[in-house]
């Protein structure tokens, strides 16, 4: 059906889009509407012609805390907030407008990978497009006008989301819809890692993908093993507070995470982690300790169990083990701060984010809680009975602002065209 003025006007009483909102974000009805609305307006003033609207969420980091780069497992999420599209075809180019950022145009019949638009949006777009065009898929220009509720700087992945929506625009306006997810997800990562500059693994655009809960073993970088589940703990509000902290500086550390594990990995003629055996490593470690750091032992350790924590978590979501899932999620989050040393970099006294894990086990009703994704500065994911997250939240607050605590639901549904009726 075609998308008038009138239509939009009036989402807030349309069936069909009371059932997205629910499907899609947990609710919030007159606040989508309201959003859907302003992007619908502003972009039919500059471009008209027949709209469509698409939906690409976040994600969040479940279990599998720096598994990755050393063909490890993880278990991540997407998660309600999304970056929406409101889009009209085009002939010739691609036209971004995102709201509250310069506009995007890329032509397409300019397809060059140019290293002076590394870490630009212009790159992103790009990327995917010659990615299509190389894997004999069909590309073609639309305009798109956007807006984003995907939160920067608490690592859920606001360039991922953006990439793999245009991934999905091309697949339903010029592929018949037949570009599977994992595609998808390739594609994004395609334009990333080597348009915009940025060399990442694949699970941020996996996670956005697919949907849902999802466990990705890297064993193969090139194909990894993917499979994805319904989240049902709905006893259960995720929080994610951003506790501070400036990671211009860490980079070096991050690096270290990675570096001491191969280091290790080396000693056993391995380039991987994945390629060496828990039981000889275990079996060294006398050895090792005059090779290799003694915190690259405990990182390697953090390795070994953290892969057989993500297969317990995978359990745990299929069974709807909710008590099972929380002593995973706690495990992991002890892991990652006594193995892997990533909840405070070095020298760093203020310590925002033990801070905030300490407060956190304090309340009864957070049944489990860890860091998020890199570490050293921002994040925290909580696991907060619902009876109890709105006193949790309040006093989180407090502490860290209200601007950096938010409350976040897993969406089972990944990138995707809102079809309305």
């Amino acid at each position: 059906m075609q998308i008038t003025k009138t239509f939009v006007d009036n989402l807030s009483g349309n069936p069909s889009f009371k059932d997205y909102v629910e499907k899609l974000y947990g609710g919030g009805l007159e606040y989508q509407a309201a959003r859907y609305k302003k992007i619908y307006d502003l972009h039919v003033a500059t471009y008209g012609g027949e709209v469509s609207f698409y939906s690409s969420p976040g994600r969040i980091e479940l279990c599998g805390n720096h598994t990755d780069h050393n063909n490890g497992k993880v278990l991540c999420a997407s998660i309600s907030v999304d970056t929406v599209a409101c889009v009209t075809p085009l002939e010739d180019k691609v036209v971004v407008a995102s709201i509250g950022y310069p506009e995007v145009v890329v032509a397409l019949n300019d397809l060059e990978a140019n290293s002076e638009e590394y870490g630009s949006s212009e790159a992103l777009v790009r990327g995917v497009l010659a990615y299509y065009k190389q894997n004999g898929y069909k590309i073609g220009g639309f305009a798109a006008t956007t807006s984003s509720d995907v939160f920067k700087g608490a690592g859920v992945s606001s360039s991922a989301s953006f990439e793999v929506l245009i991934c999905e625009i091309l697949n339903q306006m010029y592929n018949g819809g037949v570009v599977d997810k994992i595609t998808k997800a390739k594609a994004a990562h395609y334009a990333e890692s080597i348009y915009f500059g940025k060399p990442c693994g694949l699970l941020d655009q996996s996670a956005i993908a697919l949907g849902g809960v999802s466990f990705i073993d890297f064993k193969s970088t090139a194909n990894p093993k993917v499979k994805t589940m319904d989240w049902k703990f709905d006893g259960a509000t995720i929080v994610l507070i951003n506790t501070g902290g400036d990671h211009c500086d860490l980079t070096s550390q991050y690096a270290d995470i990675r570096s001491e594990m191969e280091w290790v990995a080396s000693m056993f003629h391995a380039r991987k982690l994945r390629k060496v055996k828990e039981d000889d490593f275990l079996a060294a470690i006398p050895e090792l300790q005059s090779k290799v750091s003694g915190r690259a032992i405990l990182r390697a350790m953090h390795y070994f169990e953290e892969n057989k924590r993500v297969e317990a978590g995978v359990k745990a979501v299929k069974s709807g083990n909710f008590k099972k899932f929380s002593a995973v999620i706690n495990g992991s989050g002890q892991s990652s701060y006594e193995l892997l040393q990533n909840c405070y970099p070095l020298g760093d006294t203020a310590q925002r984010i033990p801070l905030g894990l300490a407060v956190s086990k304090m309340y009864a009703a957070v049944k489990a809680v860890r860091v998020h994704g890199g570490g050293f500065a921002g994040t925290i994911l909580a696991f907060v009975d619902n009876a109890g997250v709105d006193a949790y939240v309040a006093d989180m607050k407090k502490i860290f602002g209200d601007d950096c605590v938010y409350r976040i639901g897993v969406r089972n549904e990944g990138t995707c065209k809102v079809e309305l009726s």
